[in-house]
């Protein structure tokens, strides 16, 4: 029922802001500024004695559940229509839905509810729908307080964030404050729904639409609450006191002994008609009234620890660590990581082309126990993989460039390699070998058997020119390994461009023609291949890849039955969540800093969700497809007509494949030194435009420079594990997207839409993780590669500070979660632990 009692004078109010709060003397302009921004008291007198004795009931409320509605305000008149819509709405969840979960209401405007401590432990939860102001004197403000230290539950409603502007406290309950500049109009905005496990979200869009007053913030709460949706603010003009991307509007966390919901929405009437917002509602008051537990902890920054796990490397050894190329986790938590072959700085660089040492380089593979905390170097392999840096005619990214463990590895200790043997190169041709190779392991030793090698598959590589070697690999469900095979072609010759110039070659073969290796049929170069290995060392072809390796176009012989997808460039890091099976790719892009008209799209780095076999462009289209200007003999300084990427042909003359390709498909995530998803105004022919002043960012979280995508895991929540370092079930399902690059560069957990995935559909909602996975000299500055262990913890490798080496700041991290389980305790649920 609501109270008809009104709100009572306070001739000897003072700015009250808690027990643990200050109190400020302020001019009339900063009181205005206050009401609209939060905040802005700075003075310190000397500590009070606490302002109230009150006892409230731990926890309060009981199995017979109540909520109190307050909705007092400073300003004078009556009641608004958003306050008595607010209250009708909030009586009307209480009496739905099933009996476990319904509740009575109450609605006061008479802040003395707060002095009296009998009647406020009745209630399992607090709403705030206040107008905002100075709405409780000390003492009231003493009792909230006191009521949460108890373990109660608080709700606040849109202009609840407005309330009590003078109260440090407050703000810390409420989570941010209004800023001045919010707009005041009515719009209709995008909410992402990021959290699909809290109940006040669970059920809702992932995109939800719906008209609002939007709030902007003072301060940004992200990391230190937990947000459970953003305002997307390209869908509205949030005016000039915009928060960018991440722009919280829903949010939760454990606070000062009790819980703590509030939500920027509910700034109109309408907004309680909506089915949608009252589900939202209805969630927050299960868990603050104790209904329910959930999980309020999973994003704030200050429940994960990151540690490093290994030294530096003794002076001379690569005992702790290799130069870092790739890691990957056992069942019993040990963690295997390899070095692709760049030799410390004490150890010789050979570039000489007449030396039979030319780039010879040690590929190593460590093992770290957790259970001691020691590290064993495993085994070596000698590989192509040591030239130093400099020009893409010197350098070198060969080497041991993957690792993957099989699936029955605790049965059978293999482990398979992906590597390019340094005795396998020819300094006439400067071609070279790569193969996927399967050894044992002595588990009891953590020593591999160098002498147990089964070469699976090999294939030849061009090593004349660098870059771009790929080496990922990951095994789906059915036993399938996935192996990610670089483009290994330089994109100088065409300016950073598509990478297709025919004309560079060394004794007959193309170093800088794209068509020859990643758009071939008949190549396995710039790939992700597919097969299925067999216990003797062999393997045979899984159905559904792109090609069997026996079609009979254009006269047969022109494709290879191992591609699973063509058109990758660089696909350093491959993932396959086994849950689904759906696999996940990030690539690097060329060169080119900015768009031209003449050649086509800027670098762009790649991510894909990638659920059937297919093309992904390179070198023909990129982003969602974007093509480039083909180019050919005699004269490849010419731009000839733009690829259609539909209808893809290779009329390279170094393609010994098909000509007709397969269509190409979009890709899900792209971004360039400009930003995020770029795209430009098309022609009648899908043609952009590709000018600099038209482009427009479809994904505003995301911004390059230099840049190397780094694909990172899907995680997966383990309900049954007992580990206490585990992820939380908020970051279950969700795609881990990063980059080598720790400053604008994305380091980022995403959520896509199933629906749209596989056709190259945006994320719908992303979450930094730049605080939760540490960036800077002294963090994880240039990720390498990074996977979730058993235990749910987050295994990283930092390639270091150098490059083509190791250094002191080349280390495997392991991130772990502190925050503790959902709340309320089981024990202290209103009606009891949850079926």
């Amino acid at each position: 029922m609501r109270s008809t009692s009104h709100h009572r004078p306070k001739a000897l109010r003072r700015s009250g802001t808690g027990r643990r709060a200050v109190t400020a003397a302020l001019t009339a302009g900063f009181v205005t500024a206050g009401l609209l921004s939060g905040t802005v008291a700075n003075a310190r007198p000397a500590p009070e004695p606490p302002l109230t004795t009150m006892s409230v009931k731990s926890p309060p409320g009981g199995a017979n559940v109540r909520v109190l509605i307050f909705h007092g305000s400073a300003a004078s008149g009556g009641e608004s229509p958003v306050v008595n819509a607010g209250i009708e709405a909030i009586e009307r969840i209480g009496l739905s839905g099933p009996a476990s979960e319904r509740f009575k209401v109450e609605a006061t405007d008479d802040a003395s509810v707060f002095t009296d401590g009998t009647r406020l432990g009745r209630f399992n939860a607090i709403v705030f729908l206040t107008g905002g102001g100075d709405v409780l004197d000390p003492e009231q403000e003493a009792g909230l307080e006191a009521y949460m230290e108890a373990g109660g539950g608080f709700v606040g409603i849109h202009d609840a964030a407005r309330a009590e502007p003078y109260s440090d406290w407050f703000t810390g309950l409420v989570g941010a404050r209004p800023a001045a500049a919010s707009p005041t109009t009515v719009q209709r905005a995008t909410v992402e729904v990021g959290d699909r496990r809290h109940p006040a979200t669970k059920d809702l869009p992932v995109q939800w639409k719906r008209p609002d007053r939007w709030l902007n913030w003072v301060k940004n709460p992200s990391g230190d609450v937990h947000t459970v949706a953003r305002v997307r603010e390209s869908t509205y003009q949030p005016g000039t006191g915009a928060n960018g991307w991440d722009h919280p509007v829903s949010w939760c966390r454990d606070y000062d002994g009790g819980r703590s919901f509030y939500t920027g929405m509910g700034g109109t009437v309408s907004s309680y008609d909506e089915t949608d917002f009252r589900a939202h509602l209805r969630g927050a008051l299960l868990w603050t009234t104790r209904l329910v537990r959930a999980d309020c902890k999973a994003t704030i920054n200050g429940n994960y620890k990151a540690e490093r796990l290994t030294k530096p490397n003794q002076p001379g050894q690569n005992d702790q660590i290799g130069e870092p190329h790739g890691l990957v986790t056992a069942p019993d938590g040990r963690v295997l990581y390899i070095g692709r072959g760049g030799a410390d700085s004490s150890q010789p660089v050979v570039t000489d082309w007449n030396d039979p040492d030319i780039g010879k380089g040690k590929g190593q593979i460590h093992v770290y126990d957790p259970k001691t905390k020691q590290v064993t170097l495993a085994g070596e392999l000698t590989v192509f993989g040591n030239k130093g840096g400099g020009d893409e005619l010197v350098k070198v990214e060969e080497g041991l460039l993957g690792i993957e463990l099989d699936p029955r590895f605790e049965d059978n200790g293999w482990v398979y390699l992906h590597y390019t043997p340094h005795s396998g190169i020819d300094r006439d041709t400067r071609m070279a070998e790569r193969r996927v190779s399967r050894f044992t392991l002595d588990r009891a030793t953590d020593k591999l058997d160098m002498g147990s090698e089964k070469v699976l598959l090999k294939w030849p590589v061009q090593i004349h020119s660098c870059c771009h070697a790929g080496g990922g690999m990951a095994w789906d469900s059915k036993g399938n390994l996935y192996i990610a095979t670089g483009d290994n072609n330089s994109s100088r010759f065409s300016d950073g461009y598509s990478g297709n110039n025919p004309e560079p070659d060394y004794k007959g073969v193309s170093f800088a023609d794209a068509r020859r290796t990643a758009g071939n049929t008949n190549n396995l170069n710039g790939k992700i291949l597919r097969i299925h290995p067999e216990p003797d060392g062999t393997y045979t072809l899984p159905e559904g890849n792109l090609f069997t390796g026996e079609e009979t176009d254009e006269g047969g012989g022109k494709t290879r039955g191992e591609i699973y997808v063509m058109g990758v460039r660089n696909p350093a890091r491959i993932f396959v969540d086994r849950t689904t099976d759906v696999l996940y790719a990030g690539w690097v892009g060329p060169d080119a800093s900015a768009p031209s008209p003449v050649w086509g799209p800027a670098k762009y780095d790649t991510f894909a969700v990638i659920t059937e076999a297919g093309n992904r462009g390179w070198p023909y289209c990129m982003g969602n497809k974007q093509p480039y200007r083909d180019r050919n003999l005699p004269d490849p300084s010419q731009p000839l007509g733009w690829y259609d990427c539909d209808h893809p042909k290779n009329e390279s003359p170094n393609n010994d494949g098909l000509v007709n390709l397969p269509p190409v498909t979009g890709n899900n995530i792209w971004y360039s030194p400009q930003g995020g998803a770029p795209e430009f105004p098309r022609d009648a022919n899908g043609v952009p435009s590709y000018r600099a002043g038209e482009q427009k960012f479809l994904l505003p979280w995301l911004k390059g420079g230099g840049q190397a995508a780094m694909n990172g895991p899907v995680y997966r929540y383990d309900e049954t594990s007992a580990s206490d370092v585990k992820w939380p079930s908020y970051w279950d399902g969700k795609w881990f997207v990063g980059d080598f690059y720790d400053a604008d560069q994305p380091r980022n957990a995403v959520v896509m839409d199933p629906k749209t995935q596989g056709d190259g559909g945006l994320p719908v909602h992303s979450e930094s993780l730049k605080k939760i996975v540490p960036v800077g000299n002294d963090g994880i500055r240039n990720l390498m590669d990074w996977k979730f262990g058993p235990d749910g913890a987050l295994y990283v490798l930092d390639y270091g500070r150098g490059f083509f080496t190791s250094d002191s700041k080349s280390a495997l991290w392991r991130v772990t979660y502190t925050g503790g389980g959902p709340t309320p305790a089981a024990e202290q649920l209103a009606r009891g632990a949850q079926s």
